[in-house]
């Protein structure tokens, strides 16, 4: 199958690779020439077969939101636009709107895998007419992991529902890389565990807490066995705090979700303003010890 691919960073150059291994037709475009086959979003469209796909894979907001304008003007009716990045749910129904004006349908697909996408699949998460889904399928099923199609691919309902469940996804994702990290930090802590790295390696098979997760954890303590050379400075990309503000409108709990967002928040505060205020007040109506801003 022939396809338009705008964005060539980090998975969509590897997105790239896995669709031509599978002797698919791959016209990119990335304003890094180096890497691009075309020299302008105009010149991929004019290099494609009506009826044409196109899959934008770059930053989510306006990246994203001007990149649909513009082949809003560039394509034709029948033509089809995948929009793969991480977008928020809310924004597929804008960008459906303004193509389907011109007569061209619209997917929207959530996309999981990172860097290791090329070598072991994607998990995939379309949105859409199902019609639209269907046509793109050549295309899904070689990104997605080998196997049965339902492990790696979902049809997960109308437009905007891909970006929903991916949100969701990287949601839970916070939660679950929070709890190893926390026990992490808490083997380290303790004088009888010996082998922080040795343990969080044995729990990688046969115990209920095992996962893909874990496994990079493993490898990056294989290389760094107290992570010494990280600086504990984490930001977030919009999912997660997109996730909480889903639980607040739908008044489901997420406690674990909305901590892991929180301690992200913390990560980044190199003397907290809101700990300066406790430990001001514990100072103020207990009398207990502060230590001033020069460390006396």
């Amino acid at each position: 199958m022939q396809l338009g691919l705008v964005g060539l960073g980090k998975m969509g150059y590897n997105m790239r690779e896995r669709l031509r291994a599978d002797g698919h037709e791959v016209v990119g475009y990335d304003r890094d020439q180096q890497v691009a086959d075309a020299s302008s979003i105009t010149a991929m469209v004019a290099e494609l077969t009506a009826p044409r796909t196109v899959w934008v894979m770059v930053p989510h907001g306006e990246p994203t939101s001007s990149t649909v304008r513009e082949l809003a003007g560039l394509l034709e009716p029948g033509d089809l636009v995948i929009e793969g990045g991480n977008s928020r749910y809310t924004d597929d129904r804008d960008n459906a709107a303004l193509l389907a004006e011109s007569g061209i349908s619209y997917v929207d697909v959530g996309v999981s895998g990172g860097v290791w996408g090329a070598d072991n699949g994607y998990g995939l998460m379309a949105g859409g007419e199902t019609a639209d889904v269907q046509r793109a399928m050549p295309i899904f099923d070689t990104l997605r992991p080998a196997g049965e199609r339902a492990k790696g691919f979902v049809h997960a309902g109308p437009v905007g529902a891909g970006h929903y469940a991916k949100m969701v996804h990287n949601g839970i994702e916070y939660g679950l890389m929070q709890a190893y990290a926390e026990g992490f930090e808490l083997l380290a802590a303790s004088d009888l565990v010996t082998d922080v790295a040795g343990t969080i390696k044995a729990w990688s098979h046969g115990t209920v807490v095992r996962s893909w997760l874990l496994d990079l954890l493993v490898r990056a303590m294989e290389q760094d066995p107290e992570l010494e050379q990280l600086q504990g400075y984490v930001t977030d990309s919009g999912e997660g705090r997109w996730t909480v503000e889903e639980s607040i409108n739908h008044a489901v709990p997420t406690p674990a979700i909305t901590a892991a967002l929180f301690a992200r928040f913390a990560s980044r505060q190199d003397d907290s303003p809101a700990m300066k205020a406790v430990a001001a007040l514990r100072n103020q109506f207990g009398g207990h010890a502060v230590q001033s801003s020069d460390g006396e």
